[in-house]
Formats: structure tokens, sequence, C-alpha cells
């Protein structure tokens, strides 16, 4: 029986999983996400995908492993998790009523068949036009200090969100 890994620590994404009857086993890769440098978002993602599933899949054994990686771009700039509630709050003031875009890498593995592939999925995110008081009250649950660019699709942050495509 081949088990189905989940190289992610992400709550979302065990979830996103389980919702269509997937029930993965979880093992977080720790992979220092500081050694890739890369400035191209589709590039930044795939690769720090395949790193977590690489890390990941030398832990297992007749596996597939599952690695994913996420950054929200605004107006050019690269954003994955914010360091602390305050840069979260200056992020979110220059997020409100604007639009920018989530890209999110997966690489899927299957040890069994030493097969792999990496793909990048792309979101434009169109926020409502929020107030400090509500990105306070946002900021306070936690979820935006744990998700990239500071917000969660599926979780409390879709409330400020008019709308996605992708």
């Amino acid at each position: 029986m081949i088990n189905f890994v989940l190289a992610s620590a992400s709550p979302a994404r065990r979830r996103l999983l389980q919702s269509v009857g997937i029930n993965p086993l979880v093992c977080v890769s720790h992979f220092d996400e500081s050694q890739i440098q890369l400035t191209d978002p589709i590039e930044l993602v795939e690769k720090l995908a395949q790193c977590k599933a690489e890390v990941v899949l030398s832990q297992v054994n007749d596996s597939l492993v599952l690695g994913c990686d996420s950054v929200f771009v605004v107006g050019g700039e690269i954003y994955g998790k914010p360091r602390d509630p305050a840069e979260a709050f200056t992020r979110w003031q220059r997020m409100r009523g604007n639009c920018g875009t989530l890209y999110t890498g997966h690489t899927l593995i299957d040890q069994t068949k030493s097969k792999q592939v990496t793909r990048c999925g792309i979101t434009q995110v169109y926020f409502g036009d929020v107030n400090d008081a509500q990105i306070q009250a946002y900021i306070a649950t936690g979820e935006p200090l744990v998700c990239a660019g500071g917000f969660a699709l599926e979780g409390k942050g879709s409330g400020f969100v008019d709308r996605i495509d992708g």
C-alpha cells in the first residue's frame, strides 16, 4: 500500500486534501527556505515545493510525497509569511482595496515509480477596503501570521476578499 505524505504543516492544505478523500500522513520538511534566493515567484514556489518534497522523500518509503509553497505578490514585491503582527498590519494596509497574485507551487513525487511533477497555480486576489480595526481584529486571530501574504483564502481572511480569479 502506498502512503500519501504531505510535506507541509499547513492545516489548510491538509483539510483540502481531506475534502477530496485523501487522508495524508503529515511530515513537515523543516527545509530552510532562506537557502533559495530566486526573484521570479513561479520559479521560487516551484523550487521551494520541490525541496520540501525531496527532504521528506528521504524519510519515507513507498510513498507519494506532496511538497507545497506559496508566495503573494503585490506591487511587484514578493511576500511570504509576515514576521510579526506589525508587519502583517503594514502589509494589510497596502493590500486593502487592491489586487495581488498568489503563486502556489506543488511538487508530487511518486517514490515507487521514481517520477516527479512540479507545477504552479496562479490566483488573482481582489481585496475589499477593510478598515484598520478590522485588520487588527483579523491579525489578533493569529491566522495571518502563518499564511503567505498574511491571509488565508480558505479561512477567516476570506471575509476580506471581494473575489478571486484563478
